[in-house]
């Protein structure tokens, strides 16, 4: 191996060159006018794999392209698909990025530009690594698959279906993901459980049309109010979700989740100076790393209602509405959860407005027993690329087409993220840290050693 550890320093700073190239694509698939780039993108990245030595091919789909590439098959070997998405998150708001976002730039130790981490560097690395292999002549000891789609940030709407289609031939022994997180640069990480989602918005309807709140106010149950009177019933004083039902199905961490979490490096003043809040909140009787990772959520992502433009206008508005998310755990499903929330709501509903519940995507969690062949085969990895005894870890995100894999392909996924906390996914000045990508290009080499001994 090192034969190909030594390929990998010594191109070290074109693999860079090569990211910010990547990155420079403005692959925004949640915005129509980004369409051309999309492919533009996704051309590119299969002319990339071409040029590695990898059969690759741009799928079109009724969305966004799919890229195949594969490393050349040998007979009796395991097949493993690697997963990630070329596509990103849009840039705005502009103004807070202190050099352009599809402009790479490297400072202080780190790439910057959209997609950076989330998820171009962590695949890219995986590519490299197969590169690396490739070039110095040393036969991979597994088959690969890389299947990279252009939809992730949209809800993979054309996965789903592609995963059905080519059923056979994408038949793996396990699925490897980097699109989670690490705790910190020098404290490796196998996620082994992710957090399902329910989505939903309810609007209140009041009168038939804005009133003039100086003439009808004091006469209308505002709606706006309302809303506000009903959501603040959904958490009762120890920050616990207080809707029947919703914690029928989850089950206690055990004592050994809960030492892993605590192996984890925290300071909740550092937290809080990062999150740039004044005081931490959550579940009473939990930690803020247990809060965030292994308990049941419901957030409210946006409240809209009446008049929200320059100055003043005095109304009762006609209507107001809230879209919500909950992050569910292990044994809670959407359907199950989104019918206790419904029927909350309509109990607790005041007859002075009329109320429209609609139900939203969702996908329930996802775990890994970490005592799987595939799961310590990965710890070895990563005790290997990173000299250091690896953390398990829960992800408080969720990653829906990790269910997929599982229904369509009957595969297990190992998620074995490269990104750091501070990396700015989602948000203005996201960065991919250099000497994780490297960490991540030397886990890679040593994955597919371990993983091939299956």
């Amino acid at each position: 191996m090192q034969t190909v550890l030594d390929y990998l320093a010594r191109h070290r700073a074109r693999f860079v060159r090569e990211l910010m190239e990547y990155v420079g694509f403005p692959s925004v698939s949640a915005q129509t006018r980004h369409r051309a780039d999309m492919r533009a993108c996704a051309e590119w990245l299969a002319r990339h794999c071409q040029s590695l030595g990898l059969a690759a091919h741009v799928h079109s789909t009724e969305g966004h392209p799919i890229v195949l590439a594969r490393t050349p098959r040998r007979r009796g070997r395991r097949h493993f698909l690697v997963y990630g998405h070329y596509d990103v998150q849009p840039p705005e708001p502009l103004e807070l990025w202190a050099t352009p976002p599809f402009q790479a730039t490297v400072r202080n130790g780190a790439l910057y530009g959209r997609g950076a981490s989330d998820n171009k560097g962590q695949h890219w690395a995986h590519l490299k690594a197969v590169e690396a292999y490739l070039r110095t002549g040393t036969e991979l000891p597994c088959d690969l698959t890389f299947l990279l789609e252009g939809e992730e940030e949209v809800g993979s709407c054309s996965l789903s279906s592609f995963l059905r289609k080519n059923r056979r031939a994408l038949r793996c022994d396990a699925v490897v993901v980097s699109d989670t997180g690490l705790p910190a640069r020098d404290l490796p990480a196998l996620t082994y459980a992710l957090r399902g989602i329910a989505a939903f918005e309810i609007t209140l309807h009041g009168p038939n049309r804005d009133l003039h709140s100086g003439i009808f106010g004091g006469s209308v149950h505002n709606p706006a109010l309302a809303l506000c009177q009903l959501l603040a019933r959904v958490h009762d004083a120890k920050g616990r979700v207080a809707i029947p039902g919703f914690y029928k199905d989850v089950l206690p961490l055990t004592a050994g989740e809960r030492r892993q979490l605590q192996r984890l490096p925290f300071s909740a003043a550092a937290y809080k100076k990062l999150l740039g809040v004044p005081a931490l909140y959550g579940e009473s009787g939990y930690s803020p790393n247990e809060q965030r990772m292994a308990r049941p959520t419901f957030e409210i992502n946006g409240l809209t209602s009446g008049y929200q433009g320059e100055g003043s206008k005095t109304i009762i508005p006609a209507w107001a509405r809230a879209k919500v998310t909950m992050r569910l755990v292990p044994h809670q499903t959407p359907e199950k959860i989104l019918r206790c929330v419904e029927a909350f709501f309509r109990r607790h509903c005041p007859r002075t407005v009329r109320m429209e519940f609609r139900r939203g995507h969702g996908c329930p969690a996802y775990r890994l027993d970490p005592g799987h062949p595939d799961a310590r085969a990965a710890l070895r990895a990563l005790r290997r690329a990173f000299g250091r005894e690896p953390v398990l870890l829960r992800e408080g995100g969720s990653i829906p087409i990790v269910n997929e894999f599982k229904q369509v392909l009957g595969a297990e996924t190992l998620l074995l993220g490269l990104a750091l906390p501070d990396d700015n996914a989602h948000s203005p000045n996201e960065k991919f840290d250099l000497e994780i990508f490297a960490r991540g290009q030397q886990l890679s080499v040593w994955l597919w050693q371990e993983l091939a001994r299956g």
